[in-house]
């Protein structure tokens, strides 16, 4: 489902990241949520794709979409 994102403990420590490089997941819904287009983000990370920009938005809004429930919750 999400196969630009990959995770490796010896790359920015196990952390999100897009297709095995040292730029992370994180990074770039950051540039987003400031403001940064698809093509300057792209001008800025040259290695990067419009692909890698939508598939970080979508992991982001799935674990955005994770349910908390208590104990009290789960044991009834």
């Amino acid at each position: 489902m999400f196969d630009r994102i990959t995770f490796d403990p010896q790359i920015m420590g196990g952390r999100a990241c897009i297709r095995g490089m040292r730029i992370t997941v994180s990074l770039v819904v950051s540039l987003v949520a400031n403001g940064m287009s698809v093509e300057e983000i792209i001008n800025a990370y040259p290695y990067l794709e419009a692909e890698d920009i939508k598939a970080s938005l979508q992991y982001a809004a799935f674990l955005a979409s994770e349910e908390i429930h208590s104990f009290a919750e789960i044991k009834a």
